[in-house]
C-alpha cells in the first residue's frame, strides 16, 4: 500500500526552492569569478582557497547539495519516476564526464575528475535508498558520513582508483574535488529536512508563496540549473581573459608568487611570523631540490608529493626550535 500524507503538495515546481537554487548557482559564480581572476593573476595565490573564501565555496557546495537531495525527495518520494530520473540522470553524467575531458585537456595537472556534477549524479543513485526511511535515520547516516573522513582516512585509499570516495590520507590536486565522503552527507540532510517538511506541512505553505517579480532571474536560472552551471564559468573566463587583453596583470617570478602562496595558506593556521620563515625556508629546499619548476607545472606524482611533505616537516620542526630560543628576529 502507497502511503501519500495528505501534506504534501501536488507534484509541481515550489517556487521558492527553485528561487534558493538559483541564488546557489550566483553565490557559485560569485566564487568561480573570483577564481578566475586569481588564475589569470589579478589576485594573490591561494587567495580563494584559505580564510573566508574557502568557507564561502563550502557554504555553497553545501546549500546546491542540500537542495539536491530537497529535489529528489519532491520529485521521487511517492515512487521514482524513472523515465525522467534516468533522462536527467544521463544529462549530468554526461555533462561530468565532458567537464572531465575538457579539464584534463586544459589543465592536465588539476583536472576535474570528481566534482560537482559527479557528486551529483552519484548521490542521486544512492539517495533513491534513502527516500522511505525516516527522516532520523536518514539525519543519523548523514552525519556518520560527513564525519567520517575525520576517522576512517587510509593510505588504501590512496590509489587513484579510489579518489571519488575521499578517505584518501591527503587529498589529491584538482580544481573541483567534491568526493562521496563528506559531500554525499549534504545530499542525505537535504533528504531528511524534506521528509520532515513533508509531515509537518511546510511544503504545502512553501508551495503558497509566490515571489515578486525582482525574483525570476534568480528563479530561471534555478530551473536551469545544469545550463547555468555549464555556461558560466565559460562565459566568466572569457570576459576575465579578454580584459587581461586589454589591461594584463602584473607578473611576478615563481618564487614571489610561491612565498604569497605559501604564507596565505599557512596563516589560516600559523601566526604570520611563523608563515613568514616557515615559506622562506620551503622555497629554499624546493629551489635547492629543483623541484619549484615542477610544483607550478602541476606534477602529481608520488616522488614530489613526498618530496614536499618532508620539506615541510623539516621546516616546520626548523621554523618551531628557532622561535622557541629565539633565533628569529
Amino acid at each position: 500500500m502507497d502511503s501519500k500524507p495528505a501534506s504534501m503538495p501536488p507534484r509541481g515546481r515550489i517556487p521558492i526552492i527553485d528561487l534558493a537554487r538559483g541564488a546557489a548557482l550566483v553565490a557559485m559564480a560569485i566564487y568561480h569569478f573570483t577564481w578566475d581572476l586569481e588564475f589569470f593573476g589579478y589576485a594573490d595565490p591561494g587567495y580563494t582557497a584559505v580564510g573566508g573564501w574557502r568557507l564561502f565555496a563550502r557554504c555553497i557546495a553545501s546549500s546546491f547539495l542540500f537542495l539536491v537531495g530537497v529535489s529528489l525527495f519532491l520529485g521521487h518520494a511517492r515512487g521514482i519516476r524513472w523515465p525522467g530520473f534516468l533522462r536527467r540522470l544521463a544529462m549530468v553524467g554526461g555533462a561530468a564526464l565532458a567537464i572531465s575531458l575538457v579539464t584534463w585537456l586544459a589543465v592536465p595537472g588539476g583536472f576535474i575528475f570528481f566534482g560537482i556534477l559527479h557528486q551529483i549524479a552519484l548521490a542521486s543513485l544512492l539517495g533513491l535508498l534513502f527516500l522511505r526511511l525516516p527522516a532520523i535515520a536518514t539525519f543519523a547516516v548523514a552525519v556518520a558520513v560527513i564525519i567520517a573522513p575525520n576517522y576512517l582516512r587510509s593510505p588504501f585509499f590512496d590509489h587513484p582508483a579510489w579518489w571519488w570516495v575521499g578517505l584518501s590520507s591527503s587529498n589529491p590536486r584538482s580544481n573541483d574535488y567534491v568526493p562521496l565522503f563528506p559531500w554525499f552527507g549534504a545530499v542525505l540532510l537535504g533528504i531528511a529536512a524534506a521528509r520532515i517538511a513533508e509531515t509537518t506541512g511546510l511544503f504545502a505553505r512553501l508551495a503558497g508563496i509566490v515571489p515578486g517579480r525582482w525574483s525570476w532571474p534568480l528563479a530561471f536560472a534555478g530551473r536551469h540549473s545544469l545550463a547555468f552551471y555549464l555556461v558560466h564559468q565559460p562565459v566568466l573566463i572569457g570576459c576575465v581573459w579578454l580584459f587581461s587583453q586589454i589591461s594584463p596583470p602584473q607578473s611576478v617570478t615563481p618564487q614571489v608568487e610561491f612565498r604569497n602562496a605559501c604564507e596565505r595558506t599557512c596563516s589560516a593556521d600559523r601566526d604570520e611570523e611563523f608563515c613568514a620563515f616557515y615559506c622562506v625556508c620551503m622555497l629554499d629546499g624546493l629551489e635547492r631540490e629543483k623541484a619549484l619548476d615542477s610544483l607550478f607545472a602541476g606534477e602529481q606524482s608520488d616522488a614530489l608529493t613526498s618530496q614536499v611533505q618532508g620539506l615541510a616537516a623539516a621546516c616546520t620542526a626548523e621554523t618551531d626550535e628557532k622561535m622557541s630560543r629565539g633565533a628569529i628576529q
